[in-house]
């Protein structure tokens, strides 16, 4: 299938899963997940209607903006950042999704001041505290948003998570539902520069749960894309 024939049936998938939920299926974006696939599929993904795009390696995402590839969608950094690179992502993109560590988030804001700007970002959540992998504890997030009035050039649009990769349909229910009311807890309470519009959580393989937990947002690499060629 072509990447506009599976954009499409993506999109149904996403509208029955929204309603499914008693939701509106305009609630819920579509970023394609861009790594390792070249300009000419990310312009076709475009064209063909996502929301956004998300690119999780620095160098593919300066080569591909060289390259003119995102024209017409706006660009969001979904993998892990180091804190040497902040400097080519901070303003480059309209949303940093994967800020799991506040010494991220402090160089985030130092860059964004350097540039004079207010970047926005998510905050990662690793939601199943998984060893290999970067993000906020979830009992971590409310004491750390108490503070983020400390960081006055990053604006926190919500939260963002990657469960462990499921086994089964279902799998990822739980941990969907937990980040969920994380969400909604934050919503209870009002933080400077806080303001929770997007939950970022469901891939390829379990998104329609995802959506039925409260996603606004999800990623989609392989279902749109196809297999990677990872030599």
């Amino acid at each position: 299938m072509s990447i506009a024939e599976n954009v499409a049936r993506i999109r149904r998938e996403m509208d029955a899963a929204a309603l499914a939920a008693g939701r509106n299926p305009r609630e819920i974006q579509l970023c394609a997940a861009t790594k390792m696939n070249d300009a000419d599929a990310v312009r076709q993904a475009i064209a063909a209607g996502v929301d956004c795009c998300g690119e999780n390696r620095v160098q593919e995402l300066v080569r591909k903006r060289s390259q003119d590839a995102y024209r017409g969608a706006p660009v969001h950094f979904i993998g892990h950042l180091q804190t040497n690179k902040v400097r080519q992502v901070v303003g480059a993109v309209d949303l940093i999704q994967s800020v799991g560590s506040r010494k991220l988030l402090a160089a985030i804001d130092a860059e964004a001041r350097k540039q004079r700007l207010v970047q926005n970002i998510l905050l990662e959540i690793n939601i199943a505290g998984e060893p290999g992998k970067t993000g906020f504890a979830p009992e971590e997030v409310l004491p750390l948003l108490e503070q983020i009035g400390n960081f006055p050039n990053i604006c926190m649009k919500g939260l963002m998570a990657i469960p462990p990769i499921p086994q089964n349909p279902g799998d990822n229910l739980y941990f969907f539902q937990k980040i969920s009311q994380i969400s909604v807890d934050i919503k209870r309470k009002k933080y400077d520069n806080v303001t929770v519009d997007c939950l970022s959580m469901g891939m390829s393989a379990d998104f329609s749960e995802a959506i039925r937990s409260g996603a606004t947002m999800i990623r989609i690499g392989t279902a749109i894309f196809g297999p990677r060629n990872h030599t």
